[in-house]
């Protein structure tokens, strides 16, 4: 719902609390309806430590506003790169951290069906924060005798029965885990190519290694987790109650060598940001955000809420330094969840909260 949503700050004026607020115009919603009404599904069944929580839905004539958990600790690979001392048991607390909660999702009979670096976000900027999973956008739950057989997913992370088109399961979920697993302990992708039909075959051949010198250091415990998750065949593929008891994740296998420098060069090397993107210090946007009054209309818990918009320049991407951002694009602006410091003299936009009633 990124292409059709704005995600905005609100807090609740009685204690503080802040909240992400997606707001979803309901004219982008039709045709859509089912997709959305999915992703609402999927979040009202959950309730997990690491998984971004949905605290509450409203609706205007014009707007379905989904009243999230706000996590403010940044993306994962921007914390990773921050750090000064990062080794295999540190990947290894994250992805243990990730399979707890994706196994926790297929107890519950729910597929992600887009896990990736950018959907896992830290919970607060403390160096012990834990992670947290969201965008369920492209979830599922599994029905009886439903057999999920949609392509979808982002390239690079997808396992290959989803791109040869055949039915799936939940084993689609860890293979992503793999790829993420991989990531961490070097760096950059195992599956990359500037042409995506090359890509895909590579994916659809599990065609990876564990080219020197990056993965010299790795322990080979590291690289034999990695390859029950990334196994072609799906019925041979390592679940996530199976991942969590190997031994790089519940022993103690995973190596404490630091392996930040060449991780942290490989991620920026491969990751980077847009280079035009301008520093913009973290004060002044929130000084600049003009404060919007909800009314009382909004109900129990967001009686007395203050939304903040954040809106850049028409053309322009707004993103946060040391922080995670989710983009939101609309018709001549692009927008985004503010969790810490902000890239961009955002615009701000007035949002008439007087309709807004209980959904």
């Amino acid at each position: 719902e990124g292409a059709f949503s704005e995600v905005v700050l609100a807090q609740e004026k009685l204690n503080g609390r802040m909240f992400a607020v997606k707001c979803i115009p309901k004219k982008a919603l039709k045709g859509k309806e089912s997709s959305i009404e999915n992703e609402i599904a999927v979040l009202r069944k959950i309730k997990h430590e690491n998984i971004v929580a949905l605290e509450d839905i409203y609706e205007s004539p014009d707007h379905l506003y989904l009243i999230m958990q706000l996590v403010s600790g940044g993306e994962l690979f921007d914390r990773i790169v921050e750090k000064g001392f990062y080794t295999e048991k540190d990947a290894s607390t994250l992805i243990r951290q990730v399979l707890d909660a994706v196994n926790y999702l297929h107890r519950m009979g729910i597929v992600h069906r887009d896990l990736k670096p950018e959907n896992l976000l830290y919970f607060n900027p403390q160096d012990e924060s834990k992670i947290m999973i969201s965008d369920f956008g492209l979830s599922k739950m599994e029905g009886s005798g439903d057999v999920m057989s949609t392509a979808c997913g982002t390239p690079g992370y997808v396992a290959p029965e989803v791109l040869a088109q055949k039915p799936y399961s939940k084993a689609v979920d860890c293979w992503s885990i793999g790829v993420i697993a991989y990531i961490l302990l070097c760096g950059y992708p195992p599956f990359y190519d500037e042409n995506d039909s090359k890509l895909f075959e590579q994916i659809l051949k599990a065609d990876y290694e564990f080219d020197a010198p990056y993965w010299d250091d790795i322990s080979d415990s590291a690289k034999d987790f990695i390859g029950s998750l990334m196994e072609k065949d799906p019925a041979k593929r390592f679940t996530c109650d199976l991942a969590l008891r190997h031994p790089w994740i519940s022993g103690d296998t995973a190596l404490c060598k630091n392996i930040h420098e060449s991780v942290s060069r490989q991620i920026k090397k491969n990751f980077a940001k847009s280079k035009w993107r301008q520093a913009f210090n973290a004060t002044a946007v929130v000084r600049h955000m003009r404060r919007l009054q909800l009314g009382s209309s909004m109900g129990s818990s967001m009686d007395q809420a203050t939304l903040y918009t954040l809106l850049p320049p028409r053309g322009r991407r707004l993103e946060c330094h040391d922080t995670a951002t989710e983009d939101v694009r609309m018709p001549g602006c692009v927008g985004m969840q503010a969790r810490r410091g902000c890239r961009l003299q955002p615009v701000r936009e007035e949002v008439d909260g007087s309709q807004l009633g209980r959904g």
